[in-house]
């Protein structure tokens, strides 16, 4: 991975606590020029320092009024790739990752309500061929929810 200097960081600094900020303003704020913003910016994407970017929409004005974590045990720990492929296809799993302890994987999903997430369960998760378990837990409330601060 590509090390990034000190005005790399410092324009993560500013577009990391507003992203809708102007380059123009982060470049005044650094002392560059705009396209210098702009080129570290685009070669942060290219490099993979910047791994996103967009707007994050509440479930809950979507309609999905329900968060849950499940814990997938897989048949075997090759079947990773094939069960992720077919986790890719299910829309209301937003976050997939590959665990050691308990669980083979843990995926973050939202559902529209406890039939729903029945559904989603009985009728896609738990079909998945290397699936051999889940468990699933309910998420309440959210307090904290950010990315890692640029230091």
């Amino acid at each position: 991975m590509e090390r990034i200097d000190e005005l790399d960081r410092k324009i993560l600094r500013i577009i990391t606590q507003n992203a809708r900020i102007p380059f123009r303003d982060v470049a005044d704020i650094c002392g560059v020029s705009r396209a210098a913003v702009h080129q570290r910016v685009q070669k942060m994407f290219d490099n993979g320092t910047i791994i996103g970017s967009g707007y994050q929409v509440n479930p809950k004005m979507l309609g999905y009024n329900l968060c849950a974590y499940i814990g997938i045990t897989l048949e075997k720990g090759n079947q990773y790739n094939s069960v992720s492929a077919e986790l890719e296809k299910i829309p209301e799993v937003v976050e997939s990752q590959f665990t050691l302890g308990a669980y083979s994987m843990l995926i973050k999903l939202y559902a529209k309500d406890d039939k729903h997430l029945l559904q989603l369960l009985n009728s896609k998760i738990q079909e998945i061929p290397g699936v051999a378990n889940t468990e699933t837990l309910t998420a309440l409330d959210q307090k904290i929810n950010r990315v890692l601060p640029v230091e």
